[in-house]
């Protein structure tokens, strides 16, 4: 049974929204910090992220909560959302580029200013609704349909060096990584607070996730 979740506060990111999300779906005790303290004796684990990710990173740097992240990353089970999600791989475009925390091989891209699919020009950021491919069998996935769909809001997208971290895909004028996962880590370019049903399922599955899989 989980006792506590750590959501990791470095003063970026819906904390609150997937905080109360994590209560809805029964966890014990959620604590949003940035006490490395309190995250390191959390049972799991969430780093969250919206905005530009040299902000991110940074104050994550400043907070030394990337080493804390690196540790939890090797020890207990770690979720990354969106920005989160992105500052798991190597390197960002974004903001004329970026070092992240490179737990990850891989890159994250900008879907571009000319996005088509055909002759259809797409709008960036990607926004609103989209169906997410399952690509392995992850606990994180039980009870959610293949193709189900969840939230997305990004202008930037992730492109992992191995195809053995993907977990689920998602085709909006390219294919990209709606999921990473590798031992303790898994990962959503998606924000499963946001996603109503199949996030929420999501979230219980991570309450109940042992980092086995």
């Amino acid at each position: 049974m989980v006792s506590n979740v750590a959501v990791i506060d470095y003063g970026m990111g819906n904390l609150h929204s997937v905080a109360k999300a994590l209560e809805h779906v029964g966890a014990q005790a959620v604590e949003v910090t940035s006490d490395p303290d309190v995250i390191l004796t959390a049972d799991r684990v969430i780093l969250p992220g919206v905005g530009a990710i040299r902000d991110c990173v940074s104050e994550l740097q400043k907070l030394g909560l990337d080493r804390v992240v690196r540790q939890v990353a090797g020890e207990k089970p770690l979720l990354g959302i969106c920005v989160g999600m992105q500052m798991l791989l190597e390197r960002s475009e974004e903001n004329g580029g970026i070092d992240a925390l490179g737990l990850f091989p891989g890159d994250v891209r900008y879907f571009g200013d000319d996005l088509r699919e055909g002759d259809e020009r797409l709008k960036v950021p990607h926004m609103g609704w989209d169906q997410v491919k399952q690509t392995i069998d992850h606990p994180l996935w039980h009870r959610i349909d293949q193709d189900a769909r969840f939230y997305f809001v990004h202008s930037y997208y992730a492109a992992a060096s191995k195809h053995t971290h993907l977990a689920g895909r998602c085709h909006y004028g390219v294919d990209f990584a709606a999921a990473l996962a590798d031992d303790f880590i898994f990962a959503t370019q998606f924000h499963p607070e946001k996603s109503h049903t199949n996030g929420l399922q999501l979230l219980q599955n991570f309450l109940a996730w042992d980092g086995r899989w």
